[in-house]
């Protein structure tokens, strides 16, 4: 027999497939359980940024239009439709005997409530970029553990502890922790863009209620005389 065939006979693929398919039965579930979970994360944050871009834009063209003052009645979409729904219903819900400030806080509540129910729809999927980014690597340390165990394990009954023997069992384990950390970190960074990014939609469309609110108080108002004097 041939000394050079030998090592082939024992050669291991340390290719990503390989490790995968030699990895132990409960190492192969962790890493199946941390690719699921990867590609439902890249689909949350691509969802996601569509939304958010579409935001971005109603955002703008919602402050646009309540800087400019022109009408509430077309021109919005989306978030920004359902914010001047809100602002409207409130503006005509008369009630004469509240005072201006009273009716610019109902009505800037009103729409507040609205943008409120929009937010939590686009927060919809972070928390499962929350979790994944933050238990991720420690269930790619648990496949590690449990890896590094059966290669000990291995290592015990052959009595051979070459490098040639250890290296294998020791790579498929730590291609668990290696899969973790591929899944948590984009997560993480994408949680904290998207929450940035989010916050910063929001607080644009809030800035912009307190200008209509203020401009659709003033209006009641003047209505509100109008009927009087009449």
């Amino acid at each position: 027999m041939d000394p050079t065939s030998a090592p082939a006979a024992v050669a291991h693929d340390l290719s990503f497939v390989g490790l995968f398919l030699q990895a132990d039965p409960i190492v192969k579930g962790v890493m199946l359980l941390l690719a699921i979970a990867s590609v439902a994360c890249w689909t949350v944050v691509i969802e996601k940024a569509v939304r958010l871009a579409s935001a971005k834009r109603q955002a703008r063209a919602f402050e646009a239009l309540v800087r400019s003052g022109g009408s509430l009645e077309t021109g919005s979409e989306g978030i920004a439709s359902r914010v001047v729904k809100a602002a409207l219903d409130a503006w005509r819900d008369q009630d004469a005997s509240e005072s201006r400030a009273e009716r610019r806080e109902r009505i800037e509540r009103a729409m507040r409530a609205a943008l409120t129910g929009e937010v939590k729809r686009l927060q919809s999927g972070l928390p499962l970029l929350a979790t994944s980014g933050s238990t991720a690597p420690f269930i790619g340390l648990f496949g590690t553990v449990w890896g590094i165990m059966n290669s000990f394990s291995s290592i015990a009954r052959s009595q051979d502890t070459s490098l040639a023997v250890v290296a294998p069992g020791i790579a498929e384990a730590l291609f668990a922790t290696a899969i973790g950390l591929v899944v948590a970190i984009p997560a993480v960074m994408a949680y904290n863009k998207l929450t940035n990014d989010l916050g910063r939609i929001q607080s644009a469309f809030v800035s912009s209620i307190g200008v209509l609110g203020n401009r659709l108080a003033r209006d009641r108002s003047v209505h509100g005389r109008a009927a009087a004097a009449e």
